[in-house]
């Protein structure tokens, strides 16, 4: 849940105390508690929850460090005529796009969400150079089969963040088109790493959608 809401758009709405699992005992509304349900207990932060502290503060780094996470755009998943490109792309598990019968189907649990760092990054119609990322979310009980997208600028993705292993650290690699079992109720960040580089070491993203 902390992975969702930190790297979703849009400004993430924290409590003090959600970073280390403080629960206020469910009291949504303790502000005038003047008793164990309000106060904060630092003396009694154990290991478990420092290892949460430690992977919240990681997703605060990946949102600082990655701008496609931080655009004051509002989503819309229309295809750019001129640019020649979407700033976001809803897939269903099996990698394609969802259609109206998918976001009605009752029983699906799981997503991805393609997020094109080549979209409009302001008002100004141009494209932008920000790293592709690609998110798969499952809220199924029991592992769900994702395939990872094919798109222009690259094929292999770097995992940042899986959620069944949540200790900061670099992730495995997988090549577009790849099947990942995404474990139960979990979250995976995955960002695209270009495929050409100049002599300095810069980026290249091809002109062509």
């Amino acid at each position: 849940m902390l992975a969702t809401l930190v790297l979703s758009q849009g400004t993430p709405m924290i409590l003090g105390g959600d970073e280390f699992a403080r629960t206020q005992k469910g009291n949504n509304n303790a502000y005038c508690q003047d008793n164990e349900i309000s106060w904060v207990d630092w003396e009694g932060i154990g290991e478990d929850a420092r290892a949460l502290m430690a992977f919240v503060r990681y997703l605060i780094e990946l949102r600082h460090r990655l701008p496609m996470l931080r655009r004051g755009r509002f989503l819309t998943g229309v295809y750019n005529e001129q640019l020649g490109v979407k700033d976001v792309t809803w897939l269903t598990p099996s990698g394609q796009e969802m259609t109206p019968a998918d976001w009605q189907n009752a029983l699906a649990r799981a997503l991805g969400i393609l997020l094109d760092g080549r979209a409009q990054p302001t008002g100004i119609r141009r494209r932008g150079t920000d790293i592709t990322l690609f998110l798969a979310l499952n809220a199924h009980h029991d592992v769900v089969p994702f395939t990872i997208p094919t798109i222009v600028g690259g094929n292999e993705w770097s995992c940042l963040v899986d959620t069944a292993h949540p200790l900061p650290g670099a992730g495995a690699s997988l090549a577009s088109g790849a099947v990942l079992n995404a474990a139960g109720r979990t979250l995976l960040l995955f960002e695209l790493k270009p495929a050409n580089r100049n002599h300095a070491g810069i980026s290249e993203r091809p002109r062509s959608p």
